[in-house]
């Protein structure tokens, strides 16, 4: 009996151990399973040439803007070209505006993307349009005018020190300088922040840009050490909101971007895409090959696409939130660009433009 009684007991404990695995495995099934990822996916949809036959646009058509070389234009969604306009020196172009201009102009005319003559710019300079606002660069290079929608001047700021960086938004301007001097104005020309990051050796600002509501710049600062600085606007005085250290001194004037919505930034690191949630206050190094030339944001689940350059090879990067690099791909051209919307991705080689729809499935 006492020998039956063992075996009972024997038996009822591998019992118990059997279920108990049988719960675990069940238990770590249903506790670790993720849904599967989805994948990335480019498909070309079209390659034109930007030599191609010039199309008539239409009252509805989207008028996307290009620079390759010595020519500019305009271009649509399913693949005509506008307007294909070659200019020998210099030249400005945005989605809505272009001019060309030589070194020596006192002058200069600007037309609209449906290629109608807007107004003259009687500004001695280089002119530059960001979306409908117009600044000329003054000779010297420490002075810029911004100018009304005819072309006619409208504020002045001048300074000492050659300007460094420059960008605009719906919210304002702001621009850098060599003396390490960042200044932020108002639409209407006011300064609204103006201080030196500080923290290096040699003071320059390398790169900026000013958030679409004007609250907040950023900018790269400095040689040894350089620095990467947001500021935002107060009451009284600048408020700087985040800070780090690059972790190698660029020598050449870099790019920085922020996001429409205003709550991530990016710039261009040495080797590396800098992507900070302002949200948070933390940030992340994207390994990038070159230079970085644009960061574009695209509709499909908050992704950016990234256009960096190394000689003749350009990379483009695709970035999922926040900083997970979903895909990467390159290719040899003289010159490139690209433009992201909607879906879509248009990159622009030498004397073609592609375009490729993008999906995650």
């Amino acid at each position: 009996m006492r020998m039956m009684r063992m075996e009972r007991s024997e038996k009822s404990r591998r019992y118990t151990v059997i279920l108990g695995l049988v719960f675990f495995c069940v238990a770590y099934i249903i506790l670790a399973a993720r849904p599967m990822g989805h994948e990335l996916h480019f498909t070309p949809e079209w390659t034109l040439d930007i030599a191609s036959s010039v199309s008539e646009p239409r009252e509805d058509d989207a008028m996307i803007p290009f620079r390759l070389g010595q020519t500019m234009g305009y271009f649509t969604p399913d693949g005509r070209i506008l307007s294909n306009i070659p200019f020998p020196f210099k030249a400005s172009i945005s989605g809505s505006l272009y001019a060309r201009y030589g070194s020596g102009s006192s002058s200069a005319e600007f037309f609209n993307a449906r290629g109608e003559s807007q107004g003259v710019i009687n500004e001695y300079g280089f002119p530059f349009f960001s979306d409908d606002r117009i600044y000329v660069f003054l000779p010297g290079g420490s002075s810029f005018v911004k100018c009304d929608s005819q072309g006619k001047r409208e504020w002045l700021y001048e300074s000492y020190a050659p300007v460094t960086a420059f960008s605009s938004s719906v919210g304002g301007t702001v621009a850098g300088f060599a003396d390490g001097t960042l200044v932020a104005f108002t639409p209407d020309g006011k300064i609204s922040q103006r201080f030196s990051p500080g923290g290096s050796d040699i003071e320059v600002i390398l790169g900026a840009d000013i958030s679409g509501d004007g609250r907040m710049v950023a900018c790269v600062s400095g040689r040894n050490r350089q620095r990467f600085v947001v500021s935002e606007k107060t009451a009284t005085h600048p408020r700087v909101v985040f800070h780090e250290y690059v972790t190698e001194d660029l020598t050449e004037q870099v790019l920085v971007r922020f996001s429409k919505r205003g709550d991530t930034v990016y710039y261009n690191g040495s080797g590396y895409l800098g992507v900070v949630d302002l949200r948070k206050s933390v940030s992340s190094h994207v390994p990038v090959r070159g230079k970085i030339v644009q960061v574009e944001e695209s509709s499909v689940d908050g992704m950016v696409f990234v256009l960096s350059r190394d000689g003749n090879e350009y990379t483009v990067t695709a970035l999922e939130p926040f900083d997970h690099k979903a895909a990467e791909f390159s290719f040899r051209a003289r010159s490139s660009f690209m433009q992201v919307r909607g879906d879509a991705v248009f990159l622009g080689r030498d004397s073609k433009i592609s375009c490729l729809t993008v999906s995650l499935r």
